[in-house]
């Protein structure tokens, strides 16, 4: 297939972050492109699209039912607009007037992280308070429990790497709690790989993205209790319809759905073993680099590269040896949300067959060049992420 990057003007990355939104999420499957590709000359009634993805989705998740939406950051925001206005057309249109509706949603303070935009704003977006309980490192079910008032619409649950990964109420118990009070639960698991855990551990909505670990093109999902799915789906009268989706996202996301039950996941999951294995064999008894195998942190089954450096011995400083491999005319992009503690990580799920000997050469070239150096390669950390910022807030004239 024709490399289209290159005509438009666009680096030719190789992604070893992960399912990044920021780099494309992910490879689409060879059914959702050919899906969406047939759709796009047609016409059709986006309503009997949703009705034909309803059932897909339901059988693929456990739920009830579900529908597709633009990403799952809209899903909370429709999930929770949901849980405030039932089917009561005119409040939908009211919305994000919220007067006279419940309108607190409760939230652990360890999961109100950022992975593009806050999650807390996703709640806010439906006119929705919300509530923070307990602390960043620290929750309890009597923090749920007191926080459940006469205003309490939902309760939002994440699941991912960003939240803090110990001393919060896990989601069985979050439920129950939530469950006992009348209180629906609605819980994003964006990047998750299993899509029926979390309805059966008490969600009453889960909500997935189609542009990840699924491999179709970029939209949420949206699935769960009958009853509240529609009353989402009804919010598509009201602010969800600037989250609307078209038709090719539609039908590639069922496309998708379709081909992950069929997807060969133990092969999959072996080929990118082989590649960290590469990589960590590259890596081994390079000075100032230790290289580990690491299992998904929310028990995705996929492991990954964690590099370690030593900038003494490396000549470079983590956060410097990925920027190093993202420049050049063969980027390659790290998982480095943590390279100021002295880390990064190789993700292996988003490759083209091939790509792996690049990042394995790659990582031998830069260490290489660092190794040259007369001095340690290192760059203060804040400076990098003033860069980011600045990179950010410029615009093409």
């Amino acid at each position: 297939m024709t490399d289209i990057r290159a005509s438009r003007g666009l680096r030719p990355v190789i992604n070893v972050s992960g399912t990044m939104t920021a780099l494309g999420a992910s490879i689409v499957v060879p059914e959702a492109v050919a899906a969406m590709t047939a759709i796009l000359p047609q016409f059709v009634e986006i309503n009997d699209l949703h009705k034909l993805a309803s059932p897909v989705i339901a059988r693929l998740t456990g739920g009830e039912a579900g529908f597709v939406t633009a990403s799952c950051s809209a899903g909370i925001t429709l999930a929770v607009a949901a849980a405030m206005t039932g089917n009561d057309l005119a409040a939908i249109e009211r919305l994000p007037d919220a007067t006279g509706l419940k309108d607190e949603v409760i939230i652990q303070t360890g999961h109100v992280v950022s992975y593009g935009a806050p999650v807390d704003q996703g709640i806010r977006l439906a006119g929705a308070k919300a509530v923070l309980i307990g602390q960043a490192t620290s929750c309890y079910p009597y923090h749920l429990d007191g926080a459940i008032n006469e205003r309490t619409a939902a309760a939002v649950f994440v699941v991912s790497h960003h939240t803090v990964q110990y001393g919060l109420i896990a989601l069985k118990q979050f439920a129950e709690v939530c469950h006992a009070r009348g209180v629906p639960v609605i819980v994003d698991a964006a990047s998750e790989y299993d899509f029926k855990i979390f309805l059966e551990q008490g969600a009453d909505i889960a909500l997935y993205s189609s542009h990840k670990f699924l491999g179709g093109p970029t939209g949420g999902i949206v699935a769960g209790k009958k009853q509240l799915v529609r009353d989402a789906f009804l919010q598509n009268r009201g602010i969800g319809r600037g989250m609307k989706i078209g038709k090719e996202s539609i039908l590639g996301t069922i496309a998708a759905l379709e081909a992950w039950e069929k997807r060969d996941h133990i092969g999959t999951r072996e080929r990118e073993t082989g590649y960290l294995h590469l990589w960590k064999q590259t890596l081994t008894g390079k000075p100032g680099v230790t290289a580990e195998i690491e299992a998904d942190p929310t028990h995705n089954p996929l492991d990954r590269l964690r590099v370690t450096i030593n900038p003494h011995e490396a000549h470079i400083t983590a956060w410097d040896f990925a920027d190093a491999l993202a420049a050049g005319s063969r980027p390659v992009i790290v998982r480095d949300h943590e390279a100021e503690h002295g880390y990064f990580y190789l993700d292996p799920c988003n490759l083209h067959p091939g790509e792996e000997t690049i990042v394995a050469s790659r990582l031998e070239e830069e260490l290489a060049k660092a190794r040259a150096s007369n001095q340690i390669i290192s760059s203060p950390y804040e400076e990098r992420y003033q860069a980011r910022i600045n990179a950010l807030m410029r615009w093409p004239d």
